[in-house]
């Protein structure tokens, strides 16, 4: 049986692996509440779905207010680029929402029961390649990494007013990473003890007992945001690769989202099939 891989509809893809948003090739930041909402719109694709039942599946077991849902149409809509000429989303008028488009399944060859582990490096090699990364465990005998920590980052722009900035990126990057079934991570809690630090990064690692550290820094110059992630081996201190995203400041918690999901694929190509599998559940 093949597997459901995501949906296609107009000029966009929807990638269920990588809970992501895409098109021509490029990914438009989504939080996670505002893709949950597309998802179920999309799987109930020309259906009317009412309100409490969209509130229900974005937000399951917690009462939210209907500006909150009202809210995440909106960030969709901008999301989707949406004009007075071309709509994706029908309000239905004291009812719910609606999918517009045509929507087409994306489909994949079902994966064989079992696999050489040559194979999947060579999968990972090739993808770190793509990337501009190195797989972690990409040549020889170099050790896994199987837990990390994010310190938390440092706000550089010499104002104090800008700290949420930093420490939104901290949180999403934390969030996003304990996505990654095989992958422990710090909590945010237990690595805030870092912030004013003097520590170098292998003694910082070894007091938490993890593999690997990922710190960066966030600058703002008026309104333009720059965003730098590196991520170092404890053992070695050796820089295994880093990051800088360039971006305008208009949605915060975007960027925010946005560069927590590029840095977790990065990290992803060292997940075994079964890892994978795992992660797939947890989504």
């Amino acid at each position: 049986m093949k597997a459901n891989q995501g949906f296609e509809f107009g000029k966009f893809r929807v990638d269920l692996a990588e809970r992501a948003l895409y098109t021509n090739g490029r990914m438009i930041p989504l939080t996670p509440k505002v893709f949950q909402t597309l998802l179920v719109l999309v799987e109930r694709r020309g259906h009317v779905v009412q309100k409490e039942e969209l509130r229900h599946a974005v937000w399951p077991d917690t009462f939210v207010e209907e500006n909150n849902l009202n809210q995440n149409i909106r960030s969709l809509r901008k999301a989707l680029g949406e004009t007075e000429t071309e709509r994706y989303i029908e309000t239905v008028p004291r009812r719910g929402y609606r999918l517009l488009a045509s929507v087409r399944e994306l489909e994949s060859e079902p994966t064989p029961a079992a696999k050489p582990a040559r194979h999947w490096k060579v999968v990972a090699l090739a993808a770190g390649a793509l990337l501009g990364t190195l797989p972690w465990w990409h040549v020889g005998s170099r050790p896994e990494i199987r837990s990390v920590a994010v310190l938390p980052i440092v706000n550089l722009s010499g104002d104090p007013q800008q700290d949420y900035i930093a420490e939104g990126l901290t949180e999403a990057l934390i969030t996003e990473l304990a996505r990654l079934s095989c992958l422990r991570v710090i909590s945010r809690t237990s690595v805030m003890q870092y912030k004013e630090a003097r520590k170098k990064l292998p003694e910082i690692a070894r007091e938490l007992r993890v593999d690997a550290v990922l710190e960066g820094a966030v600058v703002r110059t008026g309104d333009r945001l720059r965003i730098s992630t590196q991520l170092i081996r404890a053992a070695t201190d050796e820089h295994l690769w880093a990051n800088t995203f360039d971006r305008d400041l208009t949605d915060v918690a975007l960027i925010q989202d946005e560069v927590a999901q590029t840095v977790a694929r990065q990290i992803r190509v060292s997940i075994t099939p079964a890892d994978e599998a795992n992660r797939s559940v947890i989504h």
